[in-house]
């Protein structure tokens, strides 16, 4: 889930840079400070913007910098546990299938997939069901949802585990599609009713 999240911080801001616009300075070095970074309240934080520096700024006699209290917006990504998404499949493995969440990736393992047994195709790099004939391979668009998040301090430490078996995820096709034991159930045909009674 995307949203902005209003910050409060207190920046050092050293002597090389009081040539600049102070917004400025203030807005690279907290980009440099939170930009790509994970907080495991806040999630990833993507940007930040609208930086204002709430009055003056102090000066510690003997540190060559000013230090100013800051306001400022940041856009954060959170994924949430039980949240839908929709994705692209961005890689293909053996043991399942790595999707883009944006700023992130999140694997769908191969027993997460779709109720059936798969079999992986190295040669074309895809899951193909057994029974259900569903296919998965790169660059699929799927629906899928959160099952576990674990944020650690980097983007490739972070774990998203993501299934599609319930009903109403996968492939668009897959969703539309009647079960198996749907598409095999004989249709009874339905006899008129007999009335009774009369004259």
């Amino acid at each position: 889930m995307y949203y902005v999240n209003s910050c409060r911080d207190r920046v050092r801001l050293p002597a090389q840079c009081f040539s600049m616009k102070l917004e400025d300075a203030l807005t690279q070095i907290l980009r440099e400070k939170y930009e790509r970074r994970i907080d495991k309240e806040a999630g990833l934080v993507l940007a930040v913007w609208n930086v204002k520096a709430a009055g003056d700024g102090i000066v510690i006699p003997g540190d060559h910098a000013a230090y100013y209290d800051v306001s400022f917006d940041a856009l954060c990504y959170l994924p949430q546990v039980n949240e839908i998404v929709e994705a692209d499949v961005s890689e293909i493995v053996e043991f399942g299938a790595f999707l883009s969440l944006g700023p992130l990736e999140g694997l769908v393992h191969l027993s997460q997939i779709a109720n059936d047994f798969l079999t992986f195709n190295k040669k074309t790099m895809s899951f193909s069901g057994k029974e259900s004939k569903k296919i998965l391979k790169k660059g699929d668009h799927v629906f899928a949802k959160i099952s576990t998040v674990s944020l650690k301090g980097s983007i490739p430490e972070t774990k998203i585990g993501l299934t599609m078996r319930p009903d109403g995820l996968g492939k668009e096709e897959w969703i539309g599609a009647p079960k198996k034991e749907e598409a095999e159930a004989p249709k009874k045909e339905k006899k008129p009713k007999r009335e009774e009674g009369g004259e």
